[in-house]
């Protein structure tokens, strides 16, 4: 829509300025998005892909069409390269290597920050330490908090929460 504005619009206006700066300015905030996805495909590709494999039928799936060939295709060559490069030099025996167990897995104890979408109550929040008691918390349409990964992982794959 801005790129059709832009060709309207005439030659030497300061809008056309500012709207060329806001496109590249969008350009940018997508093209890094896609860059951290992609690294964090690249990081944890082997899970990623065994999370696709048990996902039941008519569940979301995480990943986009695109990036599911992507991490396949990665997880392709990281064996080819692996077998090709070192495994071949190995005895019989040690040329297998389980990538699961290879790759570490991703830390989903991390905490994130994210913005409720629908009210959400009597949420679980596991304690810091062994000392503290659990507690429930309900999550108000609209607010913000900062939560551990794990305990909000199946509202954020039900579309509820939104991670910022």
């Amino acid at each position: 829509h801005m790129e059709e504005n832009l060709r309207r619009a005439k030659k030497g206006d300061l809008k056309v300025s500012i709207h060329r700066m806001e496109m590249e300015r969008i350009r940018y905030v997508l093209s890094s998005y896609l860059r951290c996805r992609l690294m964090k495909i690249e990081k944890f590709f082997p899970h990623i892909l065994e999370k696709e494999k048990t996902s039941h039928e008519g569940e979301l799936s995480s990943l986009s069409p695109e990036e599911l060939v992507f991490a396949k295709q990665y997880m392709a060559n990281t064996e080819t390269y692996l077998k090709n490069v070192a495994l071949k030099h190995m005895p019989p025996n040690l040329q297998t290597v389980d990538l699961l167990r290879s790759v570490p897995k991703p830390d989903l104890d991390s905490y994130v920050f994210l913005r409720v979408k629908e009210r959400q109550e009597n949420i679980l929040v596991e304690p810091e330490t062994d000392e503290q008691r659990d507690y429930v918390i309900d999550l108000e349409e609209g607010s913000q908090h900062l939560i551990r990964y794990k305990t909000i992982a199946p509202l954020v794959a039900s579309g509820a929460v939104q991670l910022i």
